[in-house]
């Protein structure tokens, strides 16, 4: 560099101007026919919500280092960015503040792609795609016929929330303790025609292909196990006091003498019986119906019951059990009917608590304990079996396989394998999503549309002022004719659950031709994602969905892979402490921004008024907690790289990062400290250092190891750690070549401080284009040491010597030591011991 360098970096003029020059050189466009082996790496698409915040600067940092790193390994990367557009916070905007969803999306896509491109993202922008343009899910469209013809896709009565005032059906998050979140109103169960894809067809794919996914966390692989939940049980009918049956299924039937209720839904044939003549009986299930409809809503319900005064009979035993109409039994689930065993599990447990039933322990730790009671909480674990005839002793898998062989001979009932996924409920009863692209016709039933007619774009001429699903209300686009008999028809008015946009997008990332969702072959060339980015949050159902969409489509024919990401990473979260403040009338709590709040040695204060404020625990960034950093305040104040660089530093990726002011300015002295390294260059100079040299080629070979086990944290220790050798060495030819080096390495994750220190050094074209730095496998061997030399217990000097370097002759070097000498001072040696390469211990 000249003298005319300035003397600090200026990301205020430079990340505009490198930026502008990517964008101009177009050098993050993938191109299909390189050829170069090629790399897809993605990070999961947001949600545009109208502004891009910390957790979405850490993602899309880790994502961008490993693009820019493969692109300097030789690689074709494609990293490109897309927007999960459709969905309910759009149509929620639409209601509360009179704005059209298309206008409030597509505002918020254009803001948080400016956010996105003031960081240096080595994006590919020309394949951005938003999953609520026509342009996009006219082919999803297209792809939900050909699954409907392959028989993947069908229509049945499903029970849903329904919202009776808004008149319109909830999703699960939109109900709130029982209440419709908008009206208020009390939310009912009702049946519904709904859509559903048939992933249960794929249950034992998806589960063993988990095996395969040895580039996954452990963690997540063993989520979706469990999500799919493979389970062999026991299938039987208790033969019931009014002359029917009742059918039950238990994971668990080594626990069948523990049974003592029968628990049916309130849509069940038993329970619809009992309503016909009870008026009792009808009201309960009334109350049910007004319930939540999920697993989870009935886990948290308080548990209720009715006494049909029906009793069922034990089939080893022939005890008389009890059958309740329970509202924490769903139809939808197994056969709409439970057995009850409330030692062994919590449910039954709090039910049989409430209604005074028997709690008979039948496993315990040891056949000691089997008269113990089963005291506060039900006991689901493994033990032996106690109170339970012939299964007493047994062992809890022995036990299961014991009934089940019994219940076969005696042909009341048999083993049968079952699973807790149920098939994909994709109808929403909403604006805002991809129409579903059928038509009803009284002739012809309900029909697919023709191909050619598509995309079946939403149309924009809607209002939110009457509850419910504007679709249903808008005649114009409703109405059409049947592409099978000509006739008059209806659309379909429900629109696809946004989990599907985003289970194909990565296809449509890799291939956009006009005329259909994607080019196979295309496809192949990047397929599966080498490595994919994203919150835990999404390990169960995105990826599911994912899967299940590229296992579906590769058994139609459309592609030849069936899992879509080889390598997942799940990031951990940006976090910060909370600030807030009672108010003293009403107590109600109030939430502060960092912004607004003053901190000193004693604790924090509200700058507006000076009063303290309560400092909480550090937590995940919340906008109800307004515990959230604006990306932008940050880039304003220390630079797009000082940002990237605090993404990457300290936590390992996999944890959460606390946000620190300190830490983000410790990040801004780094990179002026680099800027001064950069600014020592000196193409002129001469002179070896082979310490240096050695230490250089060993960063370059491990902080690559790093970046491909997206170990960011460490090397970026390793960087620093170069650095402060470089700084600590005499100017030479060797020191330069470090200097440089040291630019390369930081360019993927500190991109514009790397263009600029590369024009200043007078180096030709983009670093962004240049080659990762070479390593010369010798020098990563060591061939010297440094050895300890000891005399009384203490450190006397230390000598750098060849590697292997015989004892005999350590002990002649350690001994011709001035300093050791001073220290022996004349005394005899007594004894010298030598461990090579290590030390000398010298004993007078």
């Amino acid at each position: 560099m000249t003298d005319a360098v300035p003397s600090r970096f200026d990301p205020g003029s430079a990340d505009a101007r490198w930026q502008a020059a990517w964008d101009e050189a177009r050098i993050f466009e993938a191109d299909s026919e390189s050829n170069k082996p090629k790399s897809f790496v993605l990070e999961m698409f947001p949600y545009p919500s109208g502004r891009i915040h910390i957790g979405h600067v850490r993602n899309y940092t880790m994502g961008d280092v490993l693009a820019r790193y493969k692109r300097m390994t030789g690689h074709e990367v494609l990293h490109p960015m897309g927007w999960d557009a459709f969905g309910m916070p759009a149509e929620n905007a639409a209601m509360e503040k009179g704005v059209h969803p298309g206008g409030w999306t597509r505002d918020n896509i254009a803001n948080m792609r400016a956010q996105l491109k003031r960081l240096g993202f080595a994006l590919d922008w020309s394949r951005e795609l938003a999953t609520c343009e026509p342009d996009y899910y006219g082919h999803e469209q297209a792809l939900f016929i050909d699954l409907y013809e392959a028989g993947l896709v069908y229509r049945k009565q499903a029970t849903v929330n329904w919202d009776p005032v808004d008149q319109t059906v909830l999703a699960n998050e939109q109900v709130i303790d029982g209440k419709g979140w908008r009206s208020g109103a009390e939310v009912e169960k009702r049946k519904l025609s709904q859509w559903f894809l048939k992933i249960t067809d794929f249950a034992d794919e998806l589960l063993d292909g988990l095996g395969d996914l040895s580039g996954w966390p452990d963690k997540v692989r063993l989520m979706q196990e469990n999500w799919i939940g493979k389970s062999k049980g026991l299938q039987f009918a208790f033969d019931l006091s009014d002359g029917g049956k009742c059918e039950v299924y238990s994971t668990r039937p080594d626990t069948i003498f523990g049974a003592s209720f029968v628990a049916v839904a309130a849509d069940h044939p038993v329970a619809q019986a009992v309503a016909e003549s009870s008026a009792e009986a009808a009201d309960f299930i009334a109350l049910c119906k007004r319930g939540g409809t999920t697993a989870a809503d009935l886990e948290t319900a308080e548990k209720l019951g009715f006494d049909t005064g029906i009793t069922a009979e034990h089939p080893f035993t022939g005890e008389k059990l009890p059958v309740f109409i329970a509202n924490f039994v769903l139809m939808e689930y197994g056969t709409g009917a439970v057995m009850g065993v409330p030692g062994h599990d919590q449910r039954d447990f709090e039910f049989a608590t409430k209604y005074k039933l028997p709690i008979p322990r039948v496993v315990a730790a040891s056949e000691e304990d089997a008269d113990q009671p089963v005291a506060t909480e039900a006991e689901p674990g493994d033990g032996v079996i106690v109170n339970s005839g012939f299964l007493d002793g047994m062992d809890v898998d022995t036990a299961i396989a014991e009934v089940i062989t019994r219940a076969e001979k005696g042909k009341w009932g048999e083993g049968k394998t079952v699973w807790r996924l149920r098939d994909w409920g994709v109808s929403r009863q909403r604006y805002w999503g991809t129409p579903i692209p059928f038509v009803h016709c009284d002739a012809c039933g309900v029909v697919p549309v023709a191909k050619d007619s598509l995309p079946i774009a939403l149309p924009e001429d809607v209002d939110f002022q009457t509850p419910g699903n504007p679709l249903v209300r808008h005649a114009k686009w409703k109405h059409t004719t049947c592409p099978k008999c000509g006739g008059a028809a209806t659309r379909e008015t429900d629109t696809l659950d946004t989990f599907v946009d985003s289970s194909w997008y990565f296809l449509r990332f890799a291939s956009q031709p006009e005329d259909k969702p994607f080019d196979a072959a295309e496809v192949a060339k990047w397929l599966p994602v080498e490595q994919y980015i994203g919150g835990i949050e999404h390990a169960i159902l995105h990826l599911l969905y994912a899967r299940f969409w590229t296992r579906a489509l590769s058994h139609i024919g459309q592609i030849d892979f069936q899992e879509p990401f080889a390598s997942l990473f799940t990031q951990g979260m940006v976090t910060h402490e909370t600030y807030s403040r009672r108010a003293p009338d009403d107590g109600r709590q109030s939430y502060f921004s960092p912004d607004e709040v003053e901190r000193d040695g004693k604790g924090a204060k509200l700058k507006s008024d000076g009063f303290p404020v309560t400092v909480g625990r550090v937590i995940k960034m919340s906008k109800s907690k307004r515990n959230v950093i604006d990306p932008d305040t940050i880039i304003a104040n220390y630079g797009a790289d000082a940002v990237r660089w605090f993404m990457l530093s300290d936590s390992p990726p996999e944890r959460d990062l606390p946000w620190s002011e300190s830490g983000i300015e410790g990040c801004w002295r780094f990179v002026q400290r680099a800027w001064r390294l950069f600014g020592a260059y000196d193409a002129a100079a001469s002179g070896e250092d082979k310490p240096l040299a050695r230490k250089m080629h060993q960063t370059v070979a491990a902080v690559a190891d790093d970046i491909e086990a997206l170990s960011f944290n460490k090397a970026v220790a390793r960087l620093y750690e170069l650095a402060s050798a470089i700084e600590k060495a005499d100017a030479s030819a060797a020191r330069s070549e470090a200097i440089r080096t040291l630019l390369l390495m930081i360019a993927p994750m500190m991109p514009h401080l790397a263009e600029e220190g590369w024009a200043q050094m007078g180096m030709e074209g983009l670093v962004s284009s240049a080659p990762w730095p070479t390593v010369d496998e010798a020098m990563l061997i060591e061939d010297e040491v440094t050895i300890a030399i000891q005399h009384k217990g203490k450190l006397r000097d230390t000598l750098t010597v060849a590697k292997g370097l015989p004892k005999d002759e350590m002990e002649a070097l350690a001994l011709a030591s001035d300093k050791v000498q001073r220290s022996i001072d004349g005394a005899e040696v007594r004894k010298v011991i030598v461990v090579p390469d290590r030390l000398v211990n010298i004993v007078t």
